[in-house]
């Protein structure tokens, strides 16, 4: 692997014992060959052997590399994270629990890399959700309540698969939803956005760690930041005079 890969691909996780290796191997069958890249999980305090095995896959699989949080702080945080550390100009996202397919990843990638130079995110789509029904009923009104609010043309937010400039991420303030809300802050900081439709699966091993109401009531806390947020943008074009 070179110093400076074209991608890194940040996967938070907390207790994921049974997915973490199934994982890892679908993003290596998706990207080997394909693109120069690294792979970092962010063990956010799990309090099962999801940090043990990750320890154990460094081991044989050179392009792994494993954080972990000192204290647990949530998805957002474990995303920037591997964000802050990644070496890579592009970052790849996706959720530890197996719901989001690797297989996705080089349509997100190329799309980005073919974009002009303003094109700062690929969101996916998932267009037939694999998830409950109570799920299912509680992301389509929190979608339709966030795109109301915050006009970011994004039908799907939540999907944890997206690909976006490590340095424009950066530039982004840091809160406990960033990850959910990327599309909108994006926008409000000049960039383009474009959005693919990707795969959904079932969640096979482990289970789910929210709740529908706990994420819709903050959710409508995050939303309030954001469009205050949007409201005192400024973008200003700066060139280099001496």
């Amino acid at each position: 692997m070179s110093s400076s890969p074209l991608v890194s691909i940040v996967v938070p996780v907390f207790n994921e014992e049974e997915n973490v290796t199934p994982l890892l191997l679908e993003i290596e069958a998706a990207l080997d060959g394909r693109f120069d890249y690294e792979m970092i999980f962010v063990d956010d305090q799990s309090n099962d052997r999801t940090a043990v095995i990750l320890g154990e896959l460094r081991e044989t699989h050179p392009l792994l590399r494993v954080l972990q949080h000192a204290n647990r702080s949530g998805q957002s945080a474990a995303v920037r994270s591997g964000v802050k550390a990644a070496r890579g100009q592009w970052i790849a996202t996706l959720d530890g629990d197996g719901q989001n397919d690797p297989a996705d990843i080089p349509s997100l990638l190329q799309h980005a890399i073919a974009g002009d130079a303003s094109l700062g995110l690929v969101g996916g789509l998932r267009l037939k959700r694999q998830d409950t029904l109570s799920k299912k009923i509680a992301t389509k009104i929190g979608n339709g309540v966030r795109q109301f609010l915050l006009r970011d043309g994004c039908r799907d937010t939540g999907c944890g698969l997206k690909v976006f400039r490590r340095e424009a991420f950066l530039d982004m303030p840091a809160f406990a939803a960033l990850h959910r809300f990327l599309p909108a802050l994006f926008q409000s900081r000049g960039w383009k956005t474009a959005f693919l439709p990707v795969n959904h699966r079932h969640r096979l091993r482990g289970v789910s760690k929210y709740g529908n109401l706990q994420r819709g009531l903050i959710g409508i806390v995050d939303i309030m930041g954001v469009i205050w947020l949007k409201t005192r943008a400024r973008n200003t074009d700066v060139s280099e005079m001496f």
